[in-house]
């Protein structure tokens, strides 16, 4: 499980999508990690390998004109809108919201957000750059901050 130390920043459009859409922000609840059955694994996999393949990526700046929007999007997106649609089609599931986190991480010095779905086999990682769900220690990522499961609104460092 990924450990986390303290508060961190959140990306500032965070907030500002937050205030427009407080219920996909959440993280709410009392579960803090799903009992990953197969058909729960099979559930992920379909949502990440759904949402991957309706979204054509398009940064922010080519398709708001600004350099970070957060929204839910309905045919492009960048990173971070992949996160969220994938948090809003879980929710929509059933899954708690507790352990659905965004969470933002380097590779090569650039910044990425995906989404980590806390569960009895691990942190596991939905990114828009695979259709595989990998355990957060499994990627090439190096993570630095996530959505706190027990501080709605927060985020918190992730040690490494």
């Amino acid at each position: 499980m990924m450990a986390t130390q303290g508060y961190a920043f959140a990306p500032a459009a965070f907030y500002k999508f937050c205030a427009s859409d407080p219920a996909l922000c959440s993280t709410r609840g009392k579960v803090k990690a799903v009992e990953l059955t197969p058909s729960l694994e099979a559930e992920l996999a379909s949502v990440n390998q759904s949402v991957n393949r309706r979204i054509r990526e398009r940064g922010d700046r080519d398709s708001a004109g600004r350099a970070d929007v957060w929204g839910l999007p309905t045919a492009e997106g960048d990173c971070e809108d992949f996160a969220i649609l994938k948090k809003a089609e879980l929710l929509k599931r059933g899954w708690p919201a507790s352990a659905l986190l965004l969470t933002v991480a380097t590779l090569g010095g650039a910044g990425h957000t995906v989404l980590t779905v806390r569960t009895s086999k691990g942190d596991l990682v939905l990114d828009n750059r695979t259709g595989a769900i990998r355990n957060w220690s499994r990627t090439s990522y190096r993570y630095f901050a996530r959505q706190s499961q027990s501080e709605n609104g927060k985020w918190t460092r992730i040690r490494t």
